[in-house]
């Protein structure tokens, strides 16, 4: 999995996330100070999802590839600590997800 954080996104980055996720960009969006990229393979991005869902102050939202039912990146939004702490976590259980499937 690949990892990025954008803190302050600019109107354009949410605007070119509102269309990746298939909302009109006219649509009033909520300002977050920070949103998580994580892209990947459809079972780590639900997995991932999962693992940022329960993290307390974000929300998770799929961001379509070519086609609708290609999910391959994850847009975490909230505040940058809590963004900061789901990509982490993400990040921890990944790790240690790999190890265990090596013993």
């Amino acid at each position: 999995m690949e990892f990025r954080i954008i803190k302050s996104p600019s109107q354009g980055t949410m605007d070119i996330l509102l269309r990746r996720r298939g909302l009109p960009s006219s649509r009033e969006v909520p300002q977050y100070d920070a949103v998580g990229l994580v892209q990947g393979r459809l079972i780590d991005m639900v997995w991932a999802a999962d693992v940022a869902e329960k993290m307390a102050g974000v929300t998770v939202e799929d961001i379509r590839g070519s086609c609708p039912q290609n999910m391959i990146l994850l847009a975490i939004y909230g505040d940058t600590a809590s963004v900061e702490d789901a990509i982490a976590e993400i990040k921890r259980r990944s790790g240690k997800a790999e190890k265990e499937r090596m013993l």
